[in-house]
């Protein structure tokens, strides 16, 4: 079957870029691998009449509600290769199967590299964060800490004090300079110098190398990040470097470099968060209709 639109990756962007396809009636196939990057999260926050809801509830109700539309289909595969052919694109999945569509949206999401600190991986996404604003008002004011993977635990630093008191771990990562300090010491920020061994504790206690114990409510690190797929690069789509890590550059309209591409999500934002990744799917869902409707003209 010819589809109109091929959506690779059905999480919140994903969903929200089928809404406005599926109420044009166009025929859209939804690929989906079932890997939504905030899979370890008990709770999603910042996402209108959502808030606080289990990720996984929230990704299912967006799912049934696309569904009831007739013409999207959903396919629970792995994208794994995409090539242009005289119908527009040619997309290979895990699932055995070859797909054709005139568009493309890719809501690939991204995977986050951690640091190889013990204890750190399993407490992502529940005592471990990125995202103040996803995570820190449920800290309730309690001491939060920072983990210092580059300089941009700088930025981290900073706004936390907002979330609670706040001390940063500079892990034999950097050195702050003297304004750096001072602003650290304005936002009343503890800065702890040496090397961290380990996360334990119930919650999220910082162990470092010469025996020093710091409990926290909540840890924040910023961890990088990468595209999680070829097929950017296959679609010869240029990435922008962020600070995190490359992403989709794409223009007001979430188009890629490639014509007939969308984008939206984590993988075309330097940082993102599920209310940013539903916007920027509606702008994306919007836009590649618009392309099938004036392509002629």
């Amino acid at each position: 079957m010819q589809y109109d639109v091929i959506i690779i990756g059905g999480s919140y962007a994903g969903l929200s870029a089928g809404l406005p396809l599926a109420r044009a009636r166009r025929r859209v196939l939804v690929v989906d691998a079932g890997e939504r990057r905030n899979r370890y999260a008990e709770a999603s926050h910042g996402l209108l009449t959502n808030d606080g809801k289990a990720p996984g509830d929230i990704a299912a109700q967006g799912k049934a509600e696309l569904l009831n539309y007739p013409t999207v289909t959903w396919l629970q595969a792995e994208a794994t290769a995409v090539t242009r052919v005289a119908e527009g694109f040619r997309l290979s999945t895990s699932a055995g199967e070859d797909v054709t569509a005139s568009r493309l949206i890719l809501a690939l999401g991204v995977v986050d590299e951690l640091p190889a600190v013990p204890g750190l991986a399993e407490r992502w996404g529940r005592q471990v964060f990125h995202c103040p604003y996803c995570h820190g008002y449920e800290l309730n004011q309690q001491p939060v800490g920072v983990l210092a993977t580059s300089e941009l635990a700088m930025h981290q630093a900073l706004m936390l004090p907002d979330w609670g008191p706040t001390t940063l771990f500079l892990n034999d990562v950097f050195t702050p300079d003297a304004q750096q300090r001072q602003a650290l010491q304005r936002r009343g920020v503890t800065v702890i110098e040496g090397q961290i061994a380990a996360i334990g504790g119930e919650r999220a206690e910082v162990q470092l190398a010469d025996g020093r114990r710091h409990a926290l409510a909540g840890l924040f690190i910023q961890s990088r990040t990468r595209i999680a797929s070829p097929l950017p690069a296959q679609l010869g789509c240029v990435l922008e470097q962020g600070p995190l890590g490359a992403f989709l550059k794409v223009d007001a309209m979430q188009q890629t470099s490639a014509p007939g591409v969308f984008a939206c999500g984590d993988a075309a934002r330097g940082a993102g968060s599920v209310p940013l990744a539903v916007g920027d799917g509606a702008i994306a869902g919007t836009a590649a209709h618009r392309s099938l409707m004036f392509e002629t003209l």
